[in-house]
C-alpha cells in the first residue's frame, strides 16, 4: 500500500466483515491500482476553502466538500419534481430553438453568433417565451420547457449570464389562476428537498404556508414609503422619487419611475413568499391590459427573501396591440437600448391566427435553488458558473 496515495481508486478482493467497532469492512487479500491521481487533493484538515478555486475546480470541491455534492443532488431533485408536477397535470415539454434570429421575449442584452452555413447572424435566446406562444396557437394548450437561457450582462451572486429558466404556458387561464398554480407547484418542489413548510435561508426562516401575500405594486410602496404613486403624474413622480433617494435620470414615464422606486425601495424587504401584482404597462410589453385599472397590466412576480423568483402574468393576445407595443420597444431599441425587444414579424404573424386567452410563468431554476438549499450565491448552485479564464503569463 505504500504506492498508494489519497485520491487513488483501488479494487479489492477479500472477505467482508465488521470491526469491533461495527464498521462494515473487507479484510483485503489483494488489491490493485485502478486510477492513479496525478494530482495531490488539498488537506483534508484544512479543506479546500479558496472561493475562485472551488468554482473554477468544482471536481475538486465535490471531492472534497461532500455538501457540495447534496447540493447538485437537490438541484436534481428540485427539477424532477417540477417536471412529474407539470407531467401530472396535463403539460407537455417541448424544446425551442437555443439559436434565434430575433431574441425577444425579455428585456435583456442578448449573447450574438454567427451561422456559417447560412451565413447570417444569430442570438443566443434570452427567453422561450415567444417560441411557447407559437405552440399554443399551433393547438398545444399546455406547453413548458426548462432549459438555459443567455443574458450578456453583469455576474453577481444573484445573476449568471448562463442560467436555467423554467416557461409554462397554459391556455384558458388568468394571473389569478396562475398564482394558485405557481404556490402549488414550488411547494411540490420544495417538499422533495426540505422537510415541512419552514424553510431555513441565512439566519432567517422563511414559512411557505399557503396562502401566500398578494399585493398591489402601488399599495406596497405606499407601505414602504408611505407615499401613493397611484395619485401622482410624471413630474410628480419623478419629484417623490427623488426625495427618496431613487435615480430617476433616464426614466421616461410615470410608470418606469414607479417600477424603479419598487426595485430600489421595496423589493428587498419581501422576505416571506409575496406576489407583487398590477405592474405599469410600460414595463410589461408582453402583459395583457388590466380588466380594471387604466395604465397597468395582469402581472405577477413571486419575491422570496428579497430576490424575484417567479414572474407571471396573463399573455397578451391582441396582435394590434402588440404590435403596437412591440413598436416603442423597436423605437427604444433604435435609439440605444440594447436591452429592449425587437420586432419579430413572424410572432406577431402567430397572433394574428389567433392566440387563446393564456396565462404564462417564468421561474429562475438557480434562484429556486438557491432558496430551498440555503445557498447564498447563484454561483453556489451551478456546476459550472461562467468564469475568465486564467492566462499563463
Amino acid at each position: 500500500m505504500r504506492l498508494c496515495d489519497k485520491g487513488d481508486f483501488i479494487g479489492a478482493t477479500g472477505t467482508i466483515r465488521r470491526t469491533k467497532q461495527g464498521e462494515l469492512s473487507v479484510k483485503v487479500k489483494s488489491y490493485e491500482i485502478l486510477t492513479k491521481s496525478l494530482q495531490p487533493l488539498p488537506d483534508s484538515w484544512h479543506g479546500f476553502t479558496d472561493v475562485e478555486a472551488r468554482y473554477r475546480h468544482r471536481y475538486v470541491d465535490m471531492i472534497i466538500n461532500p455538501e457540495v455534492r447534496d447540493t447538485f443532488r437537490k438541484r436534481s431533485l428540485i427539477i424532477k419534481a417540477i417536471r412529474e408536477f407539470l407531467d401530472s397535470k396535463g403539460f407537455f415539454e417541448i424544446e425551442t430553438p437555443v439559436l434565434q434570429v430575433e431574441a425577444g421575449g425579455a428585456d435583456a442584452r442578448p449573447f450574438t453568433t454567427h451561422h456559417n452555413a447560412l451565413d447570417i447572424g444569430l442570438y443566443l435566446r434570452i427567453a422561450t417565451e415567444l417560441h411557447l406562444k407559437r405552440l399554443i396557437v399551433g393547438g398545444f394548450e399546455r406547453v413548458y420547457e426548462i432549459g438555459r437561457v443567455f443574458r450578456n450582462e453583469g455576474i453577481s451572486t444573484r445573476h449568471n449570464p448562463e442560467f436555467t429558466m423554467l416557461e409554462l404556458y397554459s391556455a384558458y387561464g388568468d394571473y389569478n389562476e396562475l398564482m394558485d398554480f405557481t404556490e402549488e407547484m414550488l411547494i411540490a418542489a420544495a417538499g422533495t428537498v426540505c422537510d415541512g413548510k419552514n424553510i431555513q435561508y441565512g439566519d432567517k426562516e422563511i414559512n411557505l404556508a399557503q396562502p401566500w401575500k398578494r399585493i398591489r405594486m402601488i399599495d406596497a410602496i405606499k407601505l414602504v414609503t408611505g407615499i401613493d404613486f397611484s395619485s401622482l403624474n410624471f413630474e410628480e413622480a419623478i419629484k417623490a422619487a427623488n426625495k427618496l433617494g431613487v435615480e430617476t435620470k433616464e426614466l421616461e414615464s410615470r410608470g418606469y419611475v414607479i417600477n424603479e422606486v419598487f426595485e430600489t425601495l421595496v423589493e428587498p424587504t419581501l422576505w416571506h413568499p409575496t406576489f407583487i401584482i398590477d405592474y405599469p404597462v410600460e414595463v410589461s410589453p408582453l402583459t395583457k391590459a388590466h380588466r380594471k385599472n387604466a395604465g397597468e397590466v395582469e402581472r405577477f412576480e413571486l419575491f422570496v427573501t428579497g430576490r424575484e423568483l417567479a414572474n407571471g402574468y396573463s399573455e397578451l393576445n391582441d396582435p394590434e396591440d402588440q404590435r403596437r407595443r412591440l413598436e416603442e420597444q423597436a423605437r427604444k431599441k433604435a435609439a440605444g437600448n440594447e436591452e429592449a425587444m425587437p420586432m419579430d414579424q413572424d410572432f406577431l404573424l402567430a397572433l394574428e391566427y389567433g392566440m387563446p386567452p393564456t396565462m404564462g410563468l417564468g421561474v429562475g431554476i438557480d434562484r429556486l435553488v438557491m432558496f430551498l438549499t440555503n445557498s447564498p450565491s447563484i454561483r453556489d448552485v451551478i456546476a459550472f458558473p461562467t468564469m475568465k479564464p486564467i492566462v499563463d503569463e
